[in-house]
């Protein structure tokens, strides 16, 4: 629930909007202008909010952990991307969110799930003000304790000098 903010001019005595959004209002959306927030940003609040949570092992389906392994192998880049396994939809005052997770093996996916959407949730709400009207999940895999890590373990020897 949003409340107004007024003042009281105390010359006049009369209430003045300052500016807060009004109840059943978006505070992005308020008589002294708009604040628009890019996909990019809700992604990243997204993907460390799912990250945070005990049980997700890493995101992104097959594919796009490969992508990010082969990226990471190249001098300069900045290691992992945030938002690898992260889609997501913004409006002006709402969005939605897909992620795709890989599970640590004997956790249970239902409770995993619902950990993640609050988690998800209450991130993406707090940081933006958007209402988040959906996070969908997709579990694409398992990692198993003995699975090798598909990532470097050290870094590869340069061929030159």
């Amino acid at each position: 629930m949003t409340t107004t903010a007024t003042e009281t001019d105390s010359r006049t005595g009369s209430s003045t909007d300052r500016g807060v959004a009004k109840q059943g209002s978006s505070a992005l959306t308020t008589s002294q202008g708009k604040t628009a927030i890019a996909d990019s940003v809700v992604a990243k609040i997204a993907g460390m909010a799912a990250r945070e949570v005990d049980g997700v092992y890493k995101m992104g389906g097959g594919s796009a952990r490969a992508i990010g392994t082969l990226r990471e192998r190249f001098p300069g880049s900045s290691g992992p991307s945030v938002t690898s396994g992260v889609t997501v939809e913004v409006g002006e005052t709402q969005a939605a969110i897909d992620l795709e997770v890989v599970v640590e093996y004997g956790v249970a996916i239902g409770d995993l799930s619902q950990g993640i959407r609050r988690n998800v949730i209450g991130a993406v709400e707090r940081m933006t003000g958007l209402q988040v009207t959906e996070v969908n999940i997709a579990v694409g895999d398992v990692h198993l304790p003995d699975e090798q890590d598909d990532t470097p373990t050290e870094e590869p020897r340069p061929r030159v000098r």
